[in-house]
């Protein structure tokens, strides 16, 4: 587990560029926090850093956007509109393409979502906002070890 104080909106950007640069081949990130937490912020920058260029709209109305990333297609996901779980059934995620999933509001998909690899739970945290990554396989858990590894966490307050 990795614990980080995030000051502003830049600093959740870090963490998503560092995220996007160790990411695993194949990966899940479920995306927690209540709304104006910095799920969106933090999925944008990961998205940007693994070269997705023009608009990365939030999936607030769409519930999905589909994005080509290196190696196959990231799907960023916000379920915080859905009702069940199975309504998922309609969204066409049944597919091979994506070799990453951001999911926003995932308790709301239950299980018919991915395992997760990474839990992000992000939180206001007086001015700014708190993160607290949780591997959820050991492919996340290699994951977490790549991002100390790193040095990209720079001017972020380690807690």
């Amino acid at each position: 587990m990795m614990r980080f104080g995030l000051v502003d909106a830049d600093a959740t950007a870090v963490l998503g560029r560092a995220l996007a640069s160790t990411r695993p081949p194949v990966a899940v990130v479920h995306l927690h926090g209540d709304l104006g937490a910095g799920k969106s912020t933090l999925a944008r920058a990961l998205l940007r850093e693994l070269g997705v260029h023009g608009p990365i709209r939030s999936p607030t109305y769409t519930l999905v956007e589909r994005y080509p990333v290196p190696g196959g297609e990231a799907w960023h996901l916000d379920l915080y509109r859905i009702g069940d779980a199975g309504e998922l059934d309609f969204l066409g995620l049944d597919g091979d393409e994506a070799t990453l999933w951001l999911v926003e509001w995932p308790e709301r998909g239950a299980a018919a979502l991915p395992l997760a690899d990474l839990h992000v739970h992000l939180a206001m945290d007086g001015a700014g906002r708190s993160a607290r990554l949780e591997a959820g396989t050991l492919a996340g858990g290699g994951w977490l070890a790549s991002v100390a590894e790193t040095g990209r966490l720079q001017g972020l307050s380690v807690e």
